[in-house]
């Protein structure tokens, strides 16, 4: 509940009011008390009255004073934000049985780590538009001064120019089977089997190497000097056992090859050397 009330809320005027309320409640309560007991402990009737309206009277006083008061501390709370998305879903916290059915903090918690996931991939997602032309256009040994910076956009191949491209791919590298599928009609979907956990600790570091290489070629307005250029390097791989580190020169290190190929020259290095 904090976590709510210390957006654009004052939380020290909020424990003030907090405490305003309780003493508005017990003057309120001492104006019924005052009336439920009526003129007492006076001789003649006169005195009664007197004693009862004065009494009266200042209890009175007492609630306007602590109204005002709350009037004055409800100002300085604020209020949290109009945008705030869980909108309703905050009258949860008021559950009596929170300890059982905890769902504003879940709700709340589900939200936070959403909000977050949302900001992070934005960032993820304006860096690699930034770096992708670049990068694809130094591997293809183009300057990417060549490059039209065009905004990134959803392109819609047709499928023959799809196979084509396919076609070429698969001989320009005979040593390697590529499969094209379309399950769901015209979708097209290339087949590499580079997901399936191996048993051994060399190919888990191709694998997951061969995963940041996905990450690292991307050109949305050329798909297909992107697949090129992740299979040119992917073929680098034929040697695996056969090429030696290209900085310390070993062919093994802590019993493995060199499991990194460098994205624009294709060397291999092992983890450590190629920091």
């Amino acid at each position: 509940m904090a976590d709510v009330l210390s957006v654009g809320v004052n939380l020290e005027a909020f424990s003030q009011a907090i405490n305003a309320i309780q003493a508005l409640r017990s003057s309120v309560s001492r104006v019924f008390d005052c009336l439920k007991d009526g003129m007492r402990n006076k001789e003649t009737l006169e005195g009664r009255e007197k004693a009862f309206i004065a009494h009266f009277q200042d209890n009175l006083h007492s609630v306007n004073r602590d109204l005002n008061e709350l009037e004055r501390l409800s100002n300085l709370v604020g209020k949290p934000s109009e945008n705030h998305p869980l909108h309703n879903s905050g009258l949860l916290s008021l559950d009596p049985v929170q300890d059982k059915t905890p769902l504003y903090s879940q709700l709340l918690q589900a939200y936070k780590w959403s909000n977050k996931l949302q900001y992070h991939a934005g960032l993820a997602s304006g860096l690699l538009n930034q770096q992708s032309l670049k990068r694809s256009a130094n591997q293809m040994g183009v300057s990417a001064k060549r490059r039209p910076k065009a905004q990134p956009t959803t392109l819609v191949l047709p499928p023959q120019y799809v196979d084509d491209v396919i076609s070429r791919i698969d001989r320009m590298f005979p040593e390697m089977s590529i499969h094209l599928s379309r399950p769901n009609g015209t979708s097209a979907m290339l087949l590499l089997d580079i997901w399936s956990k191996s048993n051994y600790q060399v190919f888990q570091k191709v694998t997951d190497h061969a995963t940041t290489a996905l990450l690292h070629y991307q050109l949305p307005q050329m798909p297909d000097v992107v697949v090129r250029s992740f299979m040119t390097w992917l073929r680098s791989y034929i040697k695996l056992f056969q090429a030696p580190c290209q900085r310390c020169g070993k062919f093994l290190q802590d019993g493995l090859p060199p499991t990194w190929r460098d994205f624009r020259t294709l060397e291999a290095f092992h983890d450590t050397c190629r920091q």
